[in-house]
């Protein structure tokens, strides 16, 4: 198993770098934002997965563990081969993938070339437990402006951002619909209190 390459770049190509090592150049599958930042004659490490078939050997890389270890997992659904799991990575990263597998959401999945639906609903249901979403991500929903709104204004005014992301998310959820921005603020400054706050600029 080749677990990782390091050399120089002797070749970029849209999805592919060739990485030369110890005189002898691999040719290594990569998204196309690997492929961009790729320059010839530069040094480049990749975490790689060996890919093993009748008729061939392929190598594909990544720019870190996780997005390997997410490769991994996305070879290991039926119906997703090498190629598919790739574009996925392609088109969405790490987080996005475990936030949609969190949120149940097969919609992402189906916009990448080659997965249908079927497969798709597949890919929730097998990373599931496997892939964990960031804790900002889901403290705040995506589709609450709100939200987004009174976290930015707290972390203006001086808390941490993940500090400011759990209050809004708690003030929000427990106002009335009809709240504006500002009177979500005043009612997360009444939780937060003033000595927070000193804590939090300190």
């Amino acid at each position: 198993m080749i677990s990782s390459v390091r050399g120089v770049v002797g070749h970029v190509e849209q999805d592919s770098v060739v990485v030369e090592v110890g005189g002898v150049g691999l040719t290594v599958a990569v998204a196309p934002h690997v492929a961009r930042s790729a320059r010839v004659g530069e040094s480049l490490f990749l975490h790689t997965s060996l890919i093993v078939r009748e008729d061939a050997l392929s190598l594909v890389g990544f720019e870190t563990r996780e997005e390997l270890t997410t490769f991994l997992l996305l070879v290991g659904v039926s119906g997703v081969g090498p190629k598919s799991a790739l574009g996925v990575l392609s088109a969405m990263s790490v987080d996005q993938i475990a936030q949609a597998v969190a949120d149940e959401d097969d919609a992402p999945f189906r916009r990448v070339s080659g997965i249908g639906p079927k497969t798709a609903k597949l890919i929730v249901v097998h990373l599931a437990g496997k892939v964990v979403a960031p804790a900002a991500a889901r403290t705040i929903p995506a589709s609450d402006d709100r939200v987004h709104a009174l976290t930015a204004a707290l972390t203006g005014l001086g808390w941490s951002e993940r500090h400011a992301a759990e209050v809004a998310a708690g003030v929000v959820e427990d106002a009335a619909a009809e709240a504006s921005v500002p009177d979500l603020l005043r009612r997360a400054l009444a939780e937060l209190g003033p000595a927070r706050k000193e804590t939090a600029r300190g």
